[in-house]
């Protein structure tokens, strides 16, 4: 927790946004180059679609950063938060964990349809007909639950600084600022430093 809370803003960018994007890329260059040797045939394209099984490996690597920056600063950040304020770190948590095993047993769901069922195209028409009929509703709830992190998340952090209770008005700015990440953690993370900065000087003295 405290990693994340002490990493510098470049770090988290890199770990977040950096090794994903790369990560990308070689996935597309590998894609691309099969194109240019092979010539399009069905055996070719179900093997440029095998390469899809890699998709949820970047985004599990994304996501561990995201939200382990969330998870470090939603609870790591409570013990800076004034006596008087009382925050629900329990439903925050409960809001956490939802997208956490749905985001991953669909990338899980993602790597195998694309792994097991490339020999018969039907298959994949079928794994997807019933992924759509079954987990639409868990999507839109976990878009939900990922929006309240997010408000969470930068509630926690302008009661910290501001050290009181505070409402939307107030923390509107790190809301957007959280949700557009790989902005927004050039400008809160260095005040996030500070404050743990702080805080460890305080109990020091």
């Amino acid at each position: 927790m405290n990693l994340f809370l002490r990493a510098k803003h470049w770090q988290l960018f890199v770990l977040t946004f950096g090794i994903p994007i790369l990560l990308e890329m070689i996935f597309i260059f590998c894609i691309f180059s099969q194109m240019i040797e092979h010539p399009i045939t069905a055996a070719t394209v179900y093997s440029i679609f095998s390469y899809f099984k890699f998709f949820p490996v970047i985004m599990l690597v994304f996501m561990a950063g995201l939200l382990g920056w969330q998870w470090s600063v939603a609870v790591g950040l409570q013990k800076l938060v004034p006596a008087d304020v009382k925050m629900k770190i329990g439903k925050f948590k409960l809001f956490f964990f939802f997208p956490v095993v749905y985001l991953t047993l669909l990338m899980i769901f993602i790597f195998f349809v694309f792994s097991t069922n490339l020999s018969n195209p039907n298959n994949i028409g079928a794994g997807f007909f019933i992924a759509f009929a079954v987990i639409v509703p868990f999507h839109l709830f976990s878009m939900f639950c990922l929006f309240y992190c997010i408000y969470f998340v930068s509630k926690t952090l302008k009661t910290v600084e501001l050290q009181k209770e505070v409402t939307f008005a107030d923390f509107a700015l790190e809301f957007f600022l959280v949700w557009f990440f790989p902005i927004g953690v050039w400008i809160l993370q260095p005040k996030i430093n500070k404050m743990i900065t702080e805080y460890q000087l305080s109990q020091i003295s």
